[in-house]
């Protein structure tokens, strides 16, 4: 029996349809690999939470990812099955998300009654900032950064809400405004009681000395700044929060396994080795050479 091209054809497009399948199963497998890889290394339970802040685009819809009830529903089962004397890794890369998942998660992790531990390769902003507030300790890159985590209403801080209490006769607020001050008002006691409560935690031993919790809470939930704010490795540290600077090199192989899907080319490229003094040098300029330029006096 002989093939003819129509035969080809429908192969190469049988082919083509269970590649996408086929390396969707490899880098599931290479993630596994690289969890179960962590955990022994560590001989900890390993989560890892990430979402990509960047929208992608579906059938013209933009979509970006941030912390869910499905996201605390699973990482509390985790939590659940970990045994207590098994300490938790917590890798987070994320925006931040809904506040009822997020303490949802933080309450979970200081219940823990082993260490716990939480990973931020580039960034942990809002909701991720709590979680890791919920962490005995905090291993960063020196360049990733956490993020306040005042309440926002809609699309308005409560801080800046409450603002206009101060700024304006209260017979000049519309009742609108009024409410949405009361609710800023309650939101803002809200977060900072329970920010209070992660940062008193002390089990297994207390992560942040007593005489900085209120400097934290101020800092972290009063909107002194914005809201995206980027709080650095050293301003944590000044802080008095339980930062340690420096990543396993494996944390930053399991980010390469989640990477951001591209929509076009690539914004980013760059020839992944390391450099050394062995590096081929640039080519001499070729035809009229440039003159020197004059001393100014």
């Amino acid at each position: 029996m002989s093939f003819g091209i129509g035969d080809l054809f429908w192969i190469f497009l049988l082919f083509s349809s269970f590649q996408p399948i086929w390396q969707k199963r490899q880098i599931e497998y290479r993630r596994f690999r690289a969890l179960q890889e962590f955990e022994r290394q560590r001989k900890s339970r390993v989560i890892f939470l990430i979402h990509r802040q960047e929208s992608i685009s579906l059938l013209g819809i933009p979509i970006s990812r941030y912390i869910t009830i499905e996201d605390s529903e699973q990482i509390l089962r985790a939590i659940r099955l970990t045994p207590p004397d098994v300490p938790i890794d917590l890798i987070l890369h994320t925006p931040g998300g809904l506040v009822l998942a997020t303490e949802q998660i933080a309450r979970a992790l200081i219940r823990h009654p082993s260490k716990v531990t939480v990973f931020v390769p580039h960034y942990a902003m809002s909701g991720g900032t709590m979680l890791a507030l919920a962490a005995d300790e905090i291993i960063m890159d020196a360049n990733a950064v956490l993020g306040p985590v005042d309440p926002q209403l809609g699309n308005f801080p409560a801080a800046s809400i409450l603002k206009i209490l101060e700024d304006k006769p209260i017979s000049e607020i519309d009742d609108q405004t009024l409410i949405m001050a009361d609710l800023s008002r309650k939101a803002m006691q809200q977060v900072q009681n329970f920010v209070r409560t992660l940062l008193k935690d002390n089990i297994p031993r207390q992560k942040v000395k007593p005489e900085n919790i209120e400097n934290i809470v101020q800092a972290l939930t009063s909107g002194r700044v914005t809201h995206d704010y980027p709080i650095t490795v050293e301003e944590a540290t000044e802080m008095g929060l339980p930062i340690t600077v420096g990543l396993p090199r494996i944390v930053y192989d399991l980010m390469e396994l989640y990477p951001q899907p591209q929509g076009g080319r690539p914004t980013v490229q760059y020839i992944p080795m390391p450099y050394d003094d062995r590096r081929p040098l640039l080519p001499s300029p070729k035809g009229r050479p440039l003159e020197e330029p004059t001393q100014m006096r």
